[in-house]
């Protein structure tokens, strides 16, 4: 692993052209046996070179502190032309090392819609992932407290989102260990017309889409998951249940095989944020 994230190890996937289409075969590289055993990052060096990247870039640069005394890192950048406000995370979770990746790369691709304002919180868990772990250094499972709020890492987050606008749409970034492919979730709360299959069009070109007819018990549509559910029902929040009870009526969860490599994890992330970014940017 290189400084930063700038993946550095054995390439798995074996790549072949095929009719100007880049197929990847052989993904899986059989090593999460109940939980995930890939490899890791070295997030400190990652928000390093996020917040290097970010000054580059002319975001605003602010540090949340937790009572556990950690810090999460935000960033802003506004638009004197804005029409859309977006939100963006990841790193929830400490052992989906390709999320903070992909965002890193995005934020160094710096191609962003130019009429919206964006804020971005790259590493929700900075105690989860020296220990390669889903939870926090307490043992908490961040993305299941945004109701209940017991965590200092997500009561410093809330308090921070409830000081900003709200969002036409928000965009988390994940992995699944047990995942065979990618997929994600939208989470949408009214009518508003949306084509999230672009989304899996884009990523099939660089990752597997998982087929299964379900994914943790949700009927799954060749990739796309939408969730027939009322979140004011329901006890345990993710972060995408706070945001559309509170800041935005659509959110987009994404989630990468983290069994595969992870280049090709990275590359399925990254093109799902840039065609969301994209299409539902530009939507009237």
């Amino acid at each position: 692993m290189g400084r930063g994230g700038q993946w550095q190890g054995r390439v798995w996937a074996e790549r072949v052209r095929n009719g100007g289409r880049c197929l990847i075969l052989n993904l899986s590289l059989g090593q999460n046996q109940n939980g995930y055993h890939g490899e890791t990052i070295d997030i400190a060096a990652v928000l390093r070179d996020s917040v290097s990247v970010a000054e580059t870039h002319s975001w605003e640069i602010h540090w949340l502190k937790t009572e556990n005394s950690l810090r999460i890192l935000t960033l802003h950048r506004a638009s004197s032309t804005a029409h859309r406000k977006i939100y963006l995370s990841s790193g929830i979770h400490g052992d989906e090392p390709a999320a903070p990746l992909a965002m890193l790369r995005l934020l160094r691709e710096n191609d962003w819609p130019s009429d919206a304002e964006l804020w971005i919180c790259p590493c929700l868990n900075p105690s989860g992932f020296p220990r390669n772990t889903r939870e926090n250094a307490a043992g908490d499972d961040l993305n299941r407290d945004y109701k209940s709020l017991h965590t200092p890492e997500i009561r410093a987050h809330v308090a921070w989102l409830e000081t900003l606008p709200d969002f036409d749409f928000s965009i988390q970034l994940h992995e699944d260990w047990e995942a065979k492919g990618f997929y994600c979730y939208e989470l949408k709360m009214d009518g508003t017309p949306t084509d999230p299959h672009r989304v899996l069009e884009a990523v099939e070109a660089v990752c597997p889409i998982d087929h299964s007819p379900e994914i943790d018990g949700r009927k799954n549509d060749h990739g796309l998951i939408r969730p027939e559910l009322n979140p004011a029902e329901r006890e345990l929040w993710p972060e995408a249940f706070w945001l559309v009870m509170n800041k935005t009526r659509l959110s987009y969860t994404c989630e990468a095989p983290s069994d595969f490599a992870m280049e090709v994890r990275v590359n399925a992330l990254v093109t799902a944020g840039r065609v969301l970014l994209t299409t539902e940017a530009q939507r009237k």
